[in-house]
């Protein structure tokens, strides 16, 4: 399988030769994975990105980008707008502006970067797929877990209700909406993602510092669910949905392990460390840093379950989390 990976967003520019090179893909045929932006991470290929092709490639399947900027193996935003999709095998967006950014205000403008970073890549891409002569056989949309409403008892799998409750569950929902596609000639996922963990980004690059020097603690309140998954295991469950041709509607993409607290985690976390974690974040900072209404997203969490996840057959390498954080921190 050739698989093309996608990454930022639209801004990019026709490269020398790369619009030549598409027009030979369109004729040739290319397979189409796409990945998106985050600035976090400050990598080219960003966070997730970069696991998911490592893994695509090390299972056999070559791996081209949709990128703002041109380069080898790359086609940009507006070529792929342009000439359309090349024949490909599958597609997968991964796109958005990282919403937990601290140095961007909580205002009507950074909430409109965060709409479309996720919407108009989606439809982008959905767009293609659906003019294409031989559309993919699967399209796979990495949204996230905020779809459900946060709760201290209620217990989600991928059939619970959501999506119409706040910002972030209305995002996911447009998000999910943007990507659907009429008629079953294409298999379509969703894969709900919690709190990615991994080396050198996602939640672990913004924590790692304050642990290491014994500061680290709960958010908050800390009796909030932390719904988590492994950098590892978030990749894997991509492929699995890219290769398996019986994986089809949402997966929640979280570790199996019984469900963590903010305050177990950071616990863990330490514990992993060799460090203390009992100095805790008060939830009066993190309204002042993210603002209220994104601080819910750090103040309170969900119990979700990766109950089809399962059923589809794929397997864990990280269903627990000492071995999880054991892993990053190494």
């Amino acid at each position: 399988m050739r698989v093309l990976v996608g990454e930022g967003g639209r801004n990019g520019r026709v490269g020398g030769g790369l619009m030549e090179r598409l027009k030979q893909n369109l004729r040739g045929g290319r397979p189409f994975l796409r990945e998106g932006t985050e600035p976090c991470t400050g990598g080219g290929t960003g966070f997730i990105g970069t696991a998911l092709t490592q893994l695509l490639k090390a299972r056999g399947h070559e791996v081209t980008l949709v990128s703002r900027k041109p380069g080898p193996d790359r086609i940009t935003w507006d070529e792929l707008d342009t000439w359309g999709l090349p024949h490909c095998d599958a597609a997968v967006n991964l796109a958005g502006e990282n919403i937990l950014n601290p140095l961007r205000r909580w205002n009507e403008r950074f909430q409109k970067e965060i709409l479309s970073s996720r919407l108009e890549t989606t439809q982008i891409l959905a767009r293609a797929i659906k003019k294409a002569p031989q559309p993919p056989q699967a399209w796979v949309l990495v949204t996230g877990v905020a779809y459900y409403q946060p709760s201290l008892t209620a217990e989600y799998d991928e059939d619970s209700p959501g999506g119409d409750f706040d910002f972030f569950s209305n995002l996911v929902t447009k998000w999910e909406a943007a990507a659907r596609l009429p008629g079953e000639s294409t298999r379509q996922v969703v894969v709900r993602s919690g709190v990615v963990l991994g080396r050198g980004g996602g939640a672990i690059g913004h924590m790692l510092l304050p642990f290491r020097l014994g500061l680290g603690g709960p958010i908050g309140p800390g009796h909030q669910f932390f719904p988590w998954i492994h950098i590892r295991d978030l990749a894997g469950i991509l492929a699995h949905a890219v290769e398996a041709s019986h994986v089809q509607g949402v997966l929640n993409g979280v570790a199996p392990a019984p469900t963590t607290t903010n305050a177990e985690f950071a616990k863990a976390f330490g514990a992993a460390l060799g460090r203390p974690a009992f100095i805790p974040l008060p939830s009066l900072v993190v309204q002042a840093v993210f603002g209220r209404e994104r601080a819910i997203m750090l103040l309170e969490g969900q119990k979700v379950v990766p109950r089809r996840t399962l059923a589809t057959g794929y397997q864990y390498s990280f269903p627990e989390l000492g071995a999880a954080l054991k892993e990053v921190v190494a």
